[in-house]
């Protein structure tokens, strides 16, 4: 049985993760999955629905939807966890005396995304060099922070 650390934020409820995700279980129908959403600061995500809630707030929001529709797709979700808002922190502490066969994160595309900007998949690798990385690229919605 693999064991999957989902990372995203904005497109925790994304088609493409949920895609990415059948695929695994494909490969793997014993596989499980917890979600880590960063604690992204409100200011840095569109400005729809999210005013006056806190970073937490939001991110228990996105992964209880996110965990929700991944679960009705079939996917074994261990947990849900609310992490740092710097999403390499975030993944750090996880990861630090839990196991984990790879890493799936969930990204905006390129020009959109403050996490590609930030070089995360490249610096999980480095750090990680045990896991397998897994990126997931998927589209913008409009904005909806719940």
């Amino acid at each position: 049985m693999a064991r999957y650390l989902l990372v995203a934020h904005q497109t925790a409820d994304s088609l493409e993760l949920r895609s990415r995700v059948l695929d695994l279980i494909r490969e793997d129908k014993a596989a499980e999955f917890v979600l880590l959403v960063p604690a992204t600061p409100v200011g840095l995500l569109p400005a729809a629905g999210g005013e006056g809630r806190t970073a937490v707030q939001v991110a228990r929001w996105r992964g209880a939807r996110a965990r929700t529709m991944l679960e009705e797709a079939g996917a074994r979700v261990a947990a849900v966890r609310i992490g740092n808002y710097d999403p390499f922190v975030a993944v750090e502490e996880e990861l630090h005396g839990s196991n984990y066969d790879a890493v799936v994160i969930s990204t905006l595309p390129p020009g959109l995304s403050r996490w590609l900007r930030l070089n995360l998949p490249s610096k999980i690798a480095r750090r990680f060099p045990q896991l397998r990385l897994i990126q997931v690229t998927a589209q913008p919605l409009p904005a909806r922070t719940g």
